[in-house]
């Protein structure tokens, strides 16, 4: 008896599905606005959005990826904006050297705080990430090399590479699209990595994930430092962006803010923590003539966020997409 000749299934490394194809075009349309976008937006108002978006991203990557609260990440941003801008203004290194710096000190404060971290899990991690951010707040505040109150002012911008003209806005907001795709990048790939999807399994079922052999410890130990680095990365950047590094970006509401944008723009969601940067950067520069009612405003926000969109706004599009999907297959 004959039979058929079939064809053989392509390798699973090859194959290309619908949602990646959708998602690689949107990567280049989003690209490809963000390169003219300076144009018609004012320049230091998009930097921010991006220095922001980086922040969240990299803060979304250890709670909506691994599961872990942390009430500390300012420390990060803070401490790798000190260390950037005092790379730069006083030790007189070029930008790009500033930045590693500043992105080394992260990961390694990320190194010490997760150690002692870690060892807790819930409301417990969340409480010692906390008080070390206020811990290192009040080093920041007595330390002499951070100018206290005063915080690192007029930190110059020296030409990158000894090539590239940062001292202009246009100039200086290609090289911050491409640190803030470089990083994208970067969480993207560890999101789709082996790697990923262990700490997806860890923040799933932990307990699980220890009995089929997996060390969660350390697997959140790495994402912790990687978060870290990441969010120095960020701090960095907006020292370029506003020359400057002060107490405001090590307090314990920047903190607060980086857990408001990922929650509004959606937890767990690769685009989510960028459009919650955008919403609330947008509110505070927009509606900074009324003061202290912009907290309000943020706070009114994140309840109707919370109540109204319980995955957040990217979250609650995904859902509403899939749901459709599923309805247009059904026979």
């Amino acid at each position: 008896m004959s039979t058929s000749p079939t064809t053989a299934a392509p390798p699973a490394a090859t194959v290309r599905t619908p949602r990646t194809g959708m998602l690689a075009l949107f990567g280049i349309a989003a690209v490809a606005v963000m390169l003219v976008a300076p144009f018609g937006v004012y320049p230091v108002f998009l930097m921010k959005v991006m220095c922001f978006a980086l922040f969240a991203c990299a803060f979304n990557l250890l709670l909506g990826y691994t599961g872990l609260l942390s009430f500390g990440h300012a420390m990060f941003f803070g401490g790798a904006a000190y260390i950037c801008a005092h790379t730069i203004k006083v030790l007189g290194f070029s930008p790009e050297i500033g930045i590693l710096a500043g992105v080394a000190f992260a990961a390694f404060l990320g190194l010490l705080a997760g150690l002692l971290a870690i060892r807790r899990q819930g409301i417990y991690f969340a409480m010692v990430t906390l008080a070390l951010a206020q811990m290192f707040f009040f080093f920041c505040l007595q330390a002499p090399f951070t100018g206290g109150e005063d915080g690192l002012q007029g930190v110059p911008r020296r030409p990158l590479f000894g090539l590239i003209d940062i001292s202009k806005d246009i100039n200086l907001y290609y090289v911050v699209l491409a640190i803030f795709v470089f990083g994208f990048l970067v969480i993207y790939r560890t999101i789709h990595s082996p790697f990923g999807h262990v700490l997806k399994a860890i923040r799933e079922n932990e307990p699980r994930a220890i009995s089929l052999g997996y060390r969660a410890n350390q697997y959140k130990l790495l994402a912790f430092v990687l978060s870290a680095a990441l969010t120095g990365l960020a701090g960095s950047t907006k020292v370029l962006v506003f020359q400057l590094a002060s107490l405001t970006d090590v307090a314990w509401q920047m903190s607060g803010e980086v857990v408001l944008m990922t929650l509004v723009g959606g937890m767990g969601t690769i685009l989510g923590p960028i459009v919650g940067a955008a919403i609330i950067v947008t509110m505070q520069n927009y509606l900074a003539g009324l003061g202290e009612w912009v907290l309000v405003i943020q706070g009114v926000i994140f309840v109707a966020a919370v109540s109204l969109f319980r995955r957040g706004i990217v979250g609650e599009i995904i859902a509403i997409v899939s749901y459709y999907r599923s309805g247009k297959q059904q026979p």
